[in-house]
C-alpha cells in the first residue's frame, strides 16, 4: 500500500468527487462543526452585504480534508456571486492568473487550493490584484515588450493551504481575514456521518455512525470515505443496516483502529520502538525506512500522530509515548515511562 492508497488519507481522491460533491452543504447554517469560525466568518459576511461591499480575502489553513473547499463555496453561496475554482500548482504563469482575472464579476470569489504553491512571479503579480484591484502585466520581448494596465472589479480571494507556514510574508498579510481549521471532534464526525448516511439513503444507528466517526482521524472526507467502504461491507455481508458490529467489523478488515491508525502509522511507530528503543529519531531516518519523503511524512503522518499524543517532537528528533505502547500494547521502557503525553 503506498501513501496515496490510504483509506485514511485525507487527500482527495478523484474517483470520489462526485460523491463528495453531493454531500457538501451549501450554506453556514448546513454546515457542521467549526462553530467559532462559522460564526466569525457569519459576521463577516453580513456586515459585507449591509455595506454592499465585496467580503474581504479570506485565508484558510489546516489539514486536510477539514472541508476549506466547502467553505470556499459557502461564502460564495452567502455572499450571491459566482465561484472560480483553481490551484496553485495549476497557475504556472503570469497569464494564467490574468485569465482566471479577467472572468471574475463585481464581488465574485475566486478559490485558489494549495495556494503555497504559487509561483513567486505570479504571486507578485496578485499583490496588486488583492490590494489595489489591479494588474500590470509586460506583454511581448526585446524591443516590442510593453506593459498593459489592466484594472479588476472588487473580488474576494479565498486561499487555502495546508502549510500556512510556506506563505511569504507579503502575500499573507493581504488576507483581511485568517482562519485556522481544526481537528473535528467525535461528536462533530457523528453529525456528518449521520447527514452523509441520509443523503445516501442508509440506515445506520447511532452506535455505528460513532464507531466510524471515532476511526476518522478528526477528518470529515475520511469519515464520509470510511461510511462508503462500511456501506459495501453491510450491502454484501449484512441486510445494509450498519450497527456498531458491521462498522467495527468493516473497519478492522480495512485494518483501520480503534483510534484511527491504519498500517502505515503503526508501522512508523513499530519501526521507532523496534529499531531505535522509541526514539529519538531524525524524520530523514523516519522517511527512508518506510519509503516515503520527508515532507509527506512531516504533513500526512505526524500532525495525527502528535494530536492523538501517541508522537512528540523534541530538538533530537521525534519521539514514541507511553500512550503509543499502550495502544500497541507493549511496555514502554524506562526511559520513556516519564514523557508528558
Amino acid at each position: 500500500m503506498t501513501e496515496s492508497d490510504r483509506i485514511v488519507d485525507a487527500d482527495a481522491n478523484n474517483n470520489e468527487d462526485a460523491a463528495d460533491m453531493t454531500l457538501r452543504p451549501t450554506r453556514l447554517a448546513d454546515y457542521i462543526g467549526q462553530d467559532a469560525l462559522k460564526h466569525q466568518l457569519a459576521v463577516f459576511i453580513q456586515a459585507a452585504l449591509a455595506r454592499n461591499e465585496s467580503l474581504d480575502h479570506v485565508l484558510l489553513y489546516g489539514p486536510p480534508g477539514l472541508g476549506k473547499t466547502t467553505l470556499a463555496a459557502i461564502i460564495a453561496n452567502e455572499m450571491g456571486v459566482h465561484l472560480r475554482q483553481t490551484s496553485g500548482p495549476a497557475i504556472e504563469k503570469s497569464g494564467d492568473l490574468v485569465a482566471q482575472l479577467n472572468e471574475l464579476q463585481p464581488g465574485d470569489v475566486l478559490f485558489i487550493d494549495e495556494i503555497h504553491r504559487l509561483p513567486k512571479p505570479v504571486e507578485e503579480v496578485l499583490y496588486s490584484a488583492m490590494e489595489d484591484f489591479y494588474i500590470d502585466i509586460v506583454v511581448g520581448e526585446g524591443p516590442a515588450a510593453h506593459p498593459i494596465h489592466f484594472t479588476l472589479p472588487p473580488f474576494t480571494l479565498v486561499g487555502a493551504t495546508t502549510r500556512a507556514g510556506l506563505l511569504s510574508a507579503p502575500l499573507r498579510d493581504r488576507f483581511g481575514i485568517s482562519m485556522h481549521m481544526a481537528y473535528y471532534s467525535t461528536k462533530e464526525l457523528t453529525q456528518i456521518v449521520n447527514r452523509s448516511a441520509h443523503i445516501f439513503g442508509l440506515t445506520i444507528d447511532a452506535q455505528g455512525a460513532g464507531e466510524i466517526a471515532r476511526r476518522s482521524r478528526g477528518t470529515p472526507r475520511i469519515a464520509n470515505r470510511l461510511l462508503r467502504r462500511v456501506r459495501d461491507f453491510a450491502t454484501v455481508s449484512g441486510d445494509g443496516t450498519i450497527t456498531q458490529a458491521v462498522a467495527a467489523s468493516a473497519l478492522t478488515q480495512l485494518q483501520v483502529d480503534d483510534l484511527g491508525l491504519d498500517t502505515l502509522d503503526r508501522k512508523i511507530l513499530h519501526l521507532m520502538i523496534d529499531h531505535y528503543a522509541g526514539g529519538p529519531v531524525g524524520l530523514k531516518t523516519i522517511a527512508a525506512n518506510v519509503g516515503e519523503d520527508e515532507q509527506t511524512v512531516a504533513d500526512m503522518y505526524e500532525p495525527f500522530l502528535m494530536q492523538r499524543g501517541l508522537l512528540m517532537r523534541t530538538p533530537r528528533g521525534r519521539v514514541v509515548t507511553p500512550l503509543a505502547y499502550q495502544h500497541l500494547g507493549l511496555t514502554p521502557p524506562s526511559h520513556n515511562m516519564d514523557l508528558e503525553v
